[in-house]
């Protein structure tokens, strides 16, 4: 069985060669008699919704090992801005980021960057909405924004470094 899938900017498609998942018996579901519980009671949007969601989702945010490639790429193609205080900021922060803390971005200090140029923002981790904050600035300010899930946190479990001051 092959499906293909069409998004305004890329066809695709799961009939290059993919084998279907092995999974034990024990993770597979009887149509006939379907099981219900917390995940299943609520069922999943069809197939469309959920390439439009995810689709959508990947506009507003990126992941620590994408930023990671595309800064060792020597061409990212986007500013990483640490938007936690100064303080843990020198503590450790991902090498190449800029720290301006959220409640400190404002115009002024992006007079540097064109209009277009697309900042990417990250804080302490998925218990921190520092990073949300800072790309709502971005956004009010006009500016292209992604957040990266995560943060240090999220970088760190990659098993990556942070710079720290020498």
């Amino acid at each position: 069985m092959t499906g293909t899938i069409e998004s305004p900017d890329k066809k695709y498609s799961d009939s290059n060669n993919l084998q279907p998942l092995d999974l034990p018996t024990r993770y597979t579901m009887s149509i006939a008699n379907p099981t219900t519980n917390a995940v299943t009671a609520i069922p999943a949007a069809d197939s469309a919704a959920a390439f439009a969601h995810f689709h959508a989702s990947l506009q507003f945010e990126t992941d620590c090992s994408d930023v990671h490639a595309a800064l060792e790429s020597g061409a990212p193609g986007f500013v990483l801005l640490d938007v936690r205080s100064p303080a843990l900021f020198a503590q450790g922060h991902v090498p190449g980021a800029l720290n301006l803390p959220h409640g400190k971005i404002v115009e002024s200090k992006l007079t540097a960057y064109p209009p277009n140029t697309l900042f990417v923002t990250y804080c302490a981790g998925p218990h921190c909405n520092g990073a949300a904050r800072g790309a709502l600035r971005l956004a009010q300010l006009g500016r292209p924004v992604k957040l990266m899930a995560g943060g240090v946190t999220g970088w760190l479990d990659e098993g990556l470094s942070l710079s720290r001051p020498d």
